[in-house]
């Protein structure tokens, strides 16, 4: 009686497990630099150049430019699901990430919470209200949106 139940519950848990879409693609899980932290990128941006990363926070803006889209991220730690943690004081600077798609920013409105996989290109300087900031730069390679949160 039990084993047909078993069978449904496993078939369900596959297609549910399968329509979710993956922080971390197959094809990308092997190529990411784990032992690179956000703290040593932002240090010495240059130093880890062509480097394939994950990291993730909440987008502070996203702006569509003549060679893509260009997101900024206050970086917050990720959690083991590759999610954005909720302690945005635990955060470490800021970074900018490109995507050379059409990506419409309407649809990263400020506070979206993203984990990106991205190819360090290296560091851009702008301002940022009354001095300039250096923000690493990555090349998105895949872009994670998590749902908004209620609080």
């Amino acid at each position: 009686m039990w084993l047909p139940f078993r069978r449904l519950l496993l078939v369900l848990s596959g297609l549910l497990a399968g329509c979710a879409a993956p922080v971390l693609p197959a094809s990308l899980q092997l190529q990411v630099d784990r032992t690179l932290t956000f703290a040593q990128l932002k240090d010495s941006p240059d130093s880890y150049h062509g480097r394939l990363v994950i990291v993730g926070g909440e987008v502070l803006s996203a702006k569509r430019l003549k060679e893509g889209t260009r997101i900024e991220v206050l970086q917050i730690p990720l959690e083991d699901s590759h999610a954005p943690g909720k302690d945005r004081t635990a955060s470490e600077g800021r970074f900018l990430a490109r995507q050379q798609e059409f990506l419409d920013p309407a649809t990263l409105p400020p506070g979206t919470r993203v984990t990106i996989v991205g190819e360090v290109t290296g560091a851009t300087t702008l301002p940022l209200d009354e001095t300039d900031y250096t923000y690493p730069t990555l090349e998105i390679k895949h872009l994670k949106v998590w749902p908004m949160r209620d609080n």
